[in-house]
């Protein structure tokens, strides 16, 4: 097939004179096609690590740990930081209730009549201690489960979390009570 341009001697000259300090490449061949790297996460490794350092930074503090001897229970709808200060023992403590000694039929009674009875003087947080169950039969500790499981069916129970050490420890629990309507 024929060009309709055709190229004249002087193009051809000009051309010539144009590429003559050129210099031939030694190699022709082209190189192959690279791969791309694979996507990095960068922004999930930076994500991980601010948390690890957060973890790390904060000290340590004991009412946070969990043990299989606490006891921890909220209402559906409560507030995660009013279930923190409670188990850290941040709430003024206004009345309190000892079980040791008493059977469960009684402790069911004394606890019973102790919640009404705060329910009508309107005080909001109150230590139930139960005690550790050393003194019962196979050291366990009966007391503390049965008051957990009333407390749990009671409506006027918003939150129990076992005290602090100070307050007792897995042997006492701080009950959050609801508001009299």
């Amino acid at each position: 097939m024929a060009s309709k341009y055709q190229i004249t001697e002087e193009e051809q000259a000009l051309f010539r004179e144009t590429v003559r300090d050129a210099v031939p490449l030694c190699d022709d061949r082209v190189s192959p096609y690279r791969q791309r790297p694979r996507p990095h996460p960068q922004q999930q490794e930076r994500d991980d690590r601010e948390v690890l350092r957060d973890l790390l930074s904060d000290p340590l503090d004991p009412a946070d740990l969990e043990t299989g001897d606490e006891l921890l229970f909220a209402r559906a709808g409560l507030q995660h930081t009013v279930t923190r200060k409670l188990r850290r023992g941040h709430y003024s403590i206004r009345a309190e209730l000892d079980l040791h000694g008493l059977t469960s039929k009684e402790a069911r009674q004394a606890v019973v009549e102790f919640l009404a009875d705060c329910h009508r003087q309107d005080i909001r947080c109150v230590r139930i201690i139960h005690g550790k169950g050393n003194g019962s039969m196979n050291r366990e500790p009966i007391l503390k489960r049965k008051v957990a499981h009333w407390l749990r069916q009671r409506e006027d129970v918003l939150a129990y979390a076992s005290a602090t050490p100070t307050d007792g420890g897995t042997g006492a629990v701080y009950v959050l009570l609801r508001r009299p309507r």
